[in-house]
C-alpha cells in the first residue's frame, strides 16, 4: 500500500537524521580510537625508554670493591713524603700475598697492579694522612676494581668469549676468581655515583660536580629571571597601554619562547664571554643563559595567570577605593600566584634539561672537582651525559643511562612539585 506524499516525505527525513546521526557516531568513534591510539602508542615508546635506560643503567648503581689487607711498608711509605708515598707498590705488595708468582716477571706485576682501581692508592693516601702513626702497620682497605674486572662480576664480559677478544685474558680472569673465592671481592651499592666528581676511570667517575653545578646554574637562573619575568609580565599586563608598541613587545616575548636554545648559546658565548670577558665553563654564565631561555616561559605564564583572575576581583577593590598598584599586589597577584609559581617550575625544569647553550659556553670541560661557587668551572648533569655518552670506554655506557635516570627524577620531582602547588594553592571561582 503506497503511503500519502505527506508521510512518505516524512519517513525520508527521518532516514535521513538517523543516516546523519549514525555517520557522527562512526567519526566520534573513530576519533576516540585515534586518541586512545596516540596515547597508548606514547605511552608504550615513555615505557620502552624507561625500560631500556633501566636495563642498562642499574649496574652502574653497583660497584664492585676489592678489600685488601695492606701492609703500609716504612720503606715505601714515609711521613716526610707521605702524599708522595708508593702507595700503589704497597697495594701491588698486598696482592702478591695472593699470588706470589705474578712476582717474578714485571708485566704480570704491572697486570695484577692493574686488578684494583687507580684510585685505590689515593684511598690508602688519605686513610695514612689522616692517621700518620699507622704506617709500618697492617690496614684493611676496600677499594673499587678497575673498570675490566668490574665489567666481568657484572656479566658485561662473556667468559665464553675467545680470548683474544676479551679484555681480561684467561690468566687475570683465574686471578679475579681467586679473589671472589677467598671472600675479598664484593658487590656493594655505588654511592660514589652521587658523591664523587668524574674520572677518566669509569669505576671513579661520579656525578657530585655535575649536580653541584646544575644547582647553582639553576639558582642563578631562578634568581635573574623570577623577579625580572614576573615584573614585566605585570607591567605588561595591568599597567602598560595597549597599543602598537605593547603588542610589538607581546609578540617578540612570544617568538623568543619558541627559538631555539642553541641560539641563546651563541648569543651567550659572543656577549656573556665576548664582549664581557666572563669566566668560561662557569655556572654563573651557565645560570645567566638559562635565564634568557627561561624568562619568556615566566612571563606568559604569569601573564595568563593574571588573566584568569576574574574581573570582578579587580572592580570590587577599585570600588572601595583601593589604588591601581594596591589592586594589582594586595589582590590580583596573590590570586595569580599558584599559577605563577607552576609557571616558574616548569620553565627551571626545562632548563634543567638543555644542553646546546651550555656546551656553547664550555660547560663540556673535564673537571675533577666539584664547583665551591658559581664562579668556578664546572659542569652540569645534561652535559655530563653528553660526555659520558662520548667516552669510549664500556664502563661509561652503564653510567650514561644512570645519569640520565637521575635527571629524569628531578625533572619528575620539579614537575610533581608545580602539580602540588598548583593543586594546593588554585582558588575555585
Amino acid at each position: 500500500m503506497d503511503l500519502p506524499p505527506v508521510l512518505r516525505s516524512e519517513k525520508g527525513a527521518i532516514e535521513t537524521i538517523r543516516k546523519g546521526v549514525r555517520k557522527r557516531n562512526r567519526s566520534q568513534i573513530f576519533l576516540q580510537t585515534l586518541g586512545i591510539g596516540a596515547i597508548s602508542f606514547a605511552f608504550l615508546m615513555l615505557a620502552i625508554l624507561l625500560l631500556s635506560l633501566t636495563s642498562t643503567g642499574y649496574k652502574a648503581f653497583v660497584q664492585t670493591y676489592l678489600t685488601l689487607d695492606v701492609y703500609v711498608d716504612p720503606a715505601e711509605v714515609s711521613e716526610e713524603q707521605l702524599p708522595r708515598g708508593g702507595f700503589d707498590d704497597v697495594i701491588e705488595a698486598a696482592l702478591l700475598q695472593y699470588f706470589p708468582e705474578a712476582g717474578e716477571d714485571r708485566a704480570t706485576r704491572r697486570a695484577l697492579g692493574g686488578l684494583p682501581s687507580n684510585g685505590a692508592q689515593f684511598i690508602l693516601r688519605d686513610k695514612v694522612a689522616a692517621d700518620p702513626s699507622r704506617i709500618g702497620e697492617t690496614i684493611r682497605i676496600s677499594v673499587p676494581v678497575s673498570d675490566p674486572y668490574d665489567q666481568l662480576n657484572k656479566g658485561l664480559i662473556d667468559r665464553e668469549t675467545p680470548e683474544q677478544r676479551r679484555r681480561v685474558d684467561n690468566r687475570e680472569v683465574a686471578w679475579f676468581d681467586t679473589l671472589k673465592e677467598e671472600g675479598l671481592i664484593r658487590t656493594k651499592l655505588n654511592w660514589g655515583l652521587i658523591t664523587r666528581p668524574d674520572s677518566r676511570f669509569p669505576e671513579l667517575a661520579g656525578l657530585k660536580g655535575a649536580l653541584i653545578g646544575s644547582f647553582w646554574a639553576l639558582l642563578v637562573c631562578f634568581v635573574i629571571s623570577f623577579p625580572l619575568g614576573i615584573g614585566a609580565a605585570i607591567y605588561l599586563e595591568e599597567f602598560a597601554p595597549k597599543n602598537r608598541v605593547s603588542d610589538l613587545i607581546e609578540v617578540n616575548i612570544n617568538n623568543l619562547a619558541a627559538v631555539p636554545s642553541v641560539v641563546f648559546g651563541l648569543l651567550a658565548l659572543a656577549v656573556f664571554l665576548g664582549w664581557f670577558g666572563m669566566p668560561r665553563s662557569a655556572p654563573l654564565v651557565g645560570g645567566m643563559t638559562l635565564s634568557l631561555m627561561t624568562m619568556p616561559t615566566i612571563i606568559i605564564a604569569t601573564r595568563a595567570a593574571l588573566k584568569a583572575v576574574p574581573p570582578s576581583i579587580r572592580e570590587a577593590a577599585l570600588g572601595v577605593g583601593a589604588s591601581k598598584h594596591q589592586v594589582v599586589f594586595g589582590h590580583v597577584l596573590p590570586l595569580a600566584f599558584p599559577g605563577i609559581l607552576t609557571g616558574t617550575i616548569i620553565g627551571l625544569a626545562q632548563a634543567l634539561g638543555e644542553t646546546a647553550p651550555l656546551l656553547l659556553i664550555g660547560m663540556n670541560a673535564f673537571i675533577t672537582s666539584a664547583p665551591a661557587t658559581p664562579l668556578d668551572a664546572s659542569t652540569a648533569l645534561p652535559t655530563q651525559i653528553f660526555i659520558w655518552a662520548d667516552s669510549p670506554e664500556r664502563g661509561f655506557v652503564s653510567r650514561t643511562s644512570a645519569a640520565i635516570l637521575v635527571l629524569l627524577s628531578f625533572l619528575i620531582v620539579m614537575n610533581g612539585l608545580a602539580i602540588f602547588l598548583r593543586n594546593k594553592f588554585e582558588r575555585k571561582w
